[in-house]
């Protein structure tokens, strides 16, 4: 895969780019000819980077869907690939639950985060405003009010003291032209970072809600576990009711009794792990929709209350650069750091600025403050261009674009790395649906082997060992299915995550306009 950074190349060093047609002419010329190359502005014009060409992300192509897995019931289907159809925005109601749609909407309307990236961008769009008023002339308005006693004799020998007034009021006007564009580029590198801000955000709503259906279905899985768990322990408290029944008809030892006592503490003592496992993932379930762990009411959920998404829509690697917004966000950098260019060009070049203009009256009676025959008037420019810098303003030129070729490196490896999640979530979907048929024959399987192990001991076929060996065997096939299960959810919404979530297409309250 070849990724082209568009027309904004590699810079020339020492050469002064020009977006203009034609050189600026002479400064001497006045403000009417500064206005009139206002259009011209130095540095790189930025275009978007180009998209990759590419039709697929692994080297094997994507099949048509995963292998069958031969279970039945919710996460045993098996799921279809379609490329090139987009992600719905709300992604999460694939799954079928309207408990877990309940979690995401107050995820999405209490989690701080969201409120901490939100005001970013406020905060990024204010400063463009602030930035933008630079292109205005700047009035600044002036009272002044004096009454003091003057010593007569500084005018003529003998004359008594006596009181002066003043007034005075004026409005200065200072405007600075943009000849070369400094102004507009950083307006221009200030509204890409406003882009990057909104990326950011939409990137956290992203990570919001894909943690919440990963919890949602940790929490689920754990359930599940617990559930098997205590089916298990139930299982071998029965085994030991007939153990002890054996032994007391003098047809099994002591030591079997003993045997199978341990075994039943030893499935106990799985448990508690996994009701703690099962407290930490509502925990983490509580604090991601905004919620103490003391305040949240636990989420009552198992994993075949949530439908696996048959239907897998993948997004063809030219959109997904249009779509994740950690590439979005990488690429609004690489804009800003092309601004970045031109403001340190613009900083070489002279400046032209209307100064030391003003307009008012001053009088020394208040009466006639107001007449025209008080009035005063200014009228000042000055230009200032750099005569010797010490090389530091061409060195601070190059060093913006050494700061662009990162960017434009650094959104290389964004998108490789977009691509490489994607196919690893694409492999992993595709292994998990074997894992789950290897494992539901392994469940079937174990609990056979069981069965006929229960049989041959009760009749003295076969010794304790043997019966403990079944039953861990099968304790851990019970375990690892339902493990093998949730991996199917949760990797799908990894999925999801990895091609962007869909955010282009949703339209909830959080979301601020101007996203798009």
């Amino acid at each position: 895969m070849t990724l082209h950074p568009g027309s904004t190349e590699r810079l020339p060093r020492e050469r002064l780019p020009r977006a203009c047609a034609r050189p600026a002419l002479a400064l001497s010329a006045g403000a009417a000819i500064a206005l009139a190359l206002s259009a011209c502005a130095v540095g790189p014009n930025y275009h978007p980077l180009a998209r990759p060409t590419q039709d697929g992300y692994t080297h094997e192509g994507l099949p048509a869907q995963t292998a069958s897995t031969g279970v039945a019931g919710p996460g045993g289907e098996a799921q279809s690939f379609e490329l090139g159809r987009d992600l719905p925005g709300e992604w999460w109601t694939l799954f079928g639950s309207a408990k877990l749609d309940a979690l995401i909407k107050q995820a999405m309307a209490h989690y701080p985060d969201i409120a901490v990236q939100q005001a970013a961008l406020r905060e990024d769009r204010e400063n463009v405003r602030a930035e933008e008023g630079n292109f205005l002339p700047q009035f600044q308005g002036q009272g002044y009010a004096q009454r003091a006693q003057t010593p007569g004799a500084e005018y003529f020998p003998g004359l008594p003291n006596f009181i002066e007034n003043f007034f005075e009021a004026t409005v200065g006007v200072s405007y600075t032209f943009d000849i070369f564009g400094h102004e507009r580029r950083t307006v221009e590198g200030l509204q890409a970072q406003a882009a990057q801000q909104s990326f950011v955000l939409e990137a956290s709503y992203l990570t919001l809600t894909s943690d919440v259906v990963t919890a949602a279905i940790q929490v689920a899985s754990e359930r599940d576990q617990i559930a098997a768990t205590r089916q298990i322990i139930a299982s071998e408290e029965r085994q030991l009711s007939i153990v002890q029944g054996l032994n007391q008809l003098g047809s099994k030892a002591r030591a079997d009794v003993l045997l199978q006592q341990s075994n039943l503490a030893t499935a106990r003592a799985t448990l508690p792990p996994l009701q703690q496992q099962l407290a930490l993932a509502e925990h983490n379930l509580a604090v991601l929709t905004g919620r103490s762990p003391r305040d949240a009411e636990p989420v009552e959920l198992k994993l075949s209350d949530l439908n696996l998404p048959r239907d897998l829509p993948v997004s063809l690697p030219s959109s997904l650069v249009a779509q994740r917004p950690d590439i979005r966000q990488q690429a609004a950098v690489v804009h800003q750091m092309s601004a970045q260019i031109g403001v340190a060009t613009a900083n070489m070049l002279p400046q032209l600025t209307l100064a030391s203009t003003s307009l008012g009256n001053e009088s020394t009676n208040a009466a006639t403050w107001a007449e025209a025959a008080t009035g005063v008037w200014s009228l000042g420019g000055q230009i200032t261009a750099p005569l010797f810098e010490g090389g530091a303003l061409r060195a601070k030129r190059r060093a913006a674009v050494d700061a662009y070729d990162q960017a434009v490196a650094q959104y290389r490896l964004v998108v490789l790395q977009a691509f490489q999640k994607v196919a690893d979530q694409l492999t992993a979907l595709q292994n998990d649906a074997q894992a789950l048929k290897a494992q539901r024959d392994a469940v079937e399987a174990a609990q056979a082997s069981l069965n006929l192990t229960q049989q041959q001991y009760a009749v003295g076929a076969v010794d304790s060992a043997t019966l403990l060996t079944a039953q861990n065997t099968y304790q851990q096939a019970r375990l690892s299915y339902v493990v093998a299960l949730a991996s199917r959810y949760t990797d799908t919404v990894t999925l999801f995550a990895a091609l962007g979530g869909g955010w282009w297409h949703r339209n909830d309250p959080g979301t601020l306009p101007g996203l798009r």
